[in-house]
């Protein structure tokens, strides 16, 4: 995400580390760079006017005055002012209401309401143990009331039954009724989008609004659409009483100009982000990381997260017990902590978040190409026999061609994917032995950069 602008603001700060010192000149050079690499990002213009002459004033005084260099000193400057711009702190849903707590999803069709209303039921569920009950509210969109229920089916939540002929503030009532009744913590609301903002579609949102009184309005926006996003937002915060954004796909928005536009010109806190199709992409909204990730810094608390979230505890502890007993790491292995790292978003995913050249090397992985190979590394020890995988030195010229032609791959893949498991299984072996600053030269070896 917003790859653009980072390898910009990126060669802004080269550029000055090149200065012995700031100057009014290399200064007023660097912010004109900075201005249009916002611009390009499609971040609106008086939110760029007023970023620029903050970022400016601050490098012009004293706040850059002494031990850093110039290009530290910019880099200080414009990460405090992004994280001033896009809210300073995660700002979480407040579910702080006799229950059921009710959250109402409004939002232009397309934007991935109710895809997004399903990942925050799942999220809820899962991190804060919420008893949740879905509605849909959508009577127009074909469909759409079969997708909230299938959604409802996957995350293994409660659903309310709605049908089409209904009008939608009678079914949000009985869905309130309903929650009530049933001892639902939270009721997640979905609403029917337009194309574009029209007069019925807001006038049945704020009826929908005044019948439940909700303690959280989202707005989700689509940061794909940059300004027009904004744009939408300002019109939905002034005819409802928002207390907050969701912006999704913005793993697909190289621009990003959304996440630092929406809430500087709404005044609402960006609550959550949408990464991805997976029902796990939705991620709570923190400034700080959303900044040093655009300053090229990496984002290693998410990473933390993502691998805290995607690890399974008791494999890793059979994992652990398995190689203090010197009984090493076999195919089988390799092919565990590969479905495990998949949980996590990918390798793409991961390396994005790492600091420095690790971070900058993953913007050359394509997602769907990462998702390929690691699809490709499965099929190829799915067609080994169980001893194979448990001893894969028995892995000759013969067997290698019957897997190639079971895998639909070559023999040359098969060689590849040996020699990745040959290092992972050293490292495994140095780290069996209790040396993790073995283990990390080791992948220092590996990834160049580290």
């Amino acid at each position: 995400m917003m790859d653009n602008l980072t390898s910009r603001l990126s060669g802004v700060i080269k550029t000055l580390r090149g200065h012995a010192r700031l100057t009014e000149d290399n200064i007023k050079d660097a912010m004109r760079e900075v201005r249009m690499a916002l611009l390009e990002a499609d971040v609106a213009l008086p939110v760029v006017k007023a970023f620029v002459n903050q970022v400016k004033e601050r490098a012009a005084g004293q706040d850059v005055v002494g031990s850093l260099t110039p290009g530290q000193a910019v880099v200080g400057v414009v990460n405090e002012e992004l994280i001033k711009l896009m809210g300073e702190k995660n700002d979480a849903l407040n579910l702080a209401a006799v229950p059921p707590a009710i959250v109402l999803m409004a939002g232009l069709q397309g934007a991935g309401k109710t895809t997004t209303a399903g990942k925050l039921a799942k999220l809820l569920k899962e991190t804060q143990k919420k008893k949740i009950l879905l509605v849909s509210c959508d009577v127009y969109r074909p469909a759409a009331i079969d997708q909230l229920q299938t959604l409802a089916t996957q995350v293994d939540v409660d659903w309310f039954p709605s049908d089409p002929s209904q009008k939608p503030v009678e079914i949000a009532r009985a869905a309130l009724d309903h929650a009530k009744r049933h001892f639902h913590d939270v009721l997640i609301v979905d609403t029917a989008g337009r194309l574009a903002i029209d007069e019925a579609m807001m006038a049945e949102i704020k009826a929908l609004h005044a019948a439940l009184n909700p303690i959280e309005t989202l707005f989700v926006v689509d940061a794909m659409q940059g300004q027009d996003a904004v744009n939408t937002a300002q019109a939905f915060n002034e005819a409802l009483p928002l207390t907050g954004v969701i912006l999704t796909k913005l793993d697909g928005d190289s621009r990003g100009g959304a996440a630092l536009s929406v809430r500087h010109v709404t005044g609402k806190p960006i609550k959550f982000i949408g990464v991805g199709e997976k029902l796990t992409g939705l991620e709570p909204f923190h400034p700080e990381r959303m900044a040093s990730r655009i300053l090229g810094m990496g984002d290693v608390l998410s990473l933390i997260e993502d691998v805290q979230k995607g690890i399974d505890q008791d494999e890793a502890v059979k994992m652990a017990k398995k190689l203090k007993a010197g009984k090493g790491f076999d195919l089988e292995d390799f092919k565990s902590q590969i479905q495990q790292m998949k949980k996590m978003g990918g390798m793409a995913s991961l390396m994005e978040k790492m600091p420095g050249q690790i971070g900058q090397m993953a913007k050359g992985i394509e997602g769907a190409q990462a998702d390929k190979s690691v699809a490709r590394i499965e099929g190829i020890i799915n067609s080994m026999t169980p001893e194979e995988r448990r001893k894969p030195e028995l892995l000759k010229a013969s067997r290698k061609r019957r897997i190639a032609t079971g895998s639909g791959v070559s023999v040359q893949e098969v060689n590849r994917l040996l020699k990745q498991f040959e290092e992972t299984q050293k490292m495994m072996k140095q780290f069996s032995k209790g040396g993790m600053a073995k283990l990390m030269r080791g992948m220092k070896g590996m990834m160049p950069g580290m």
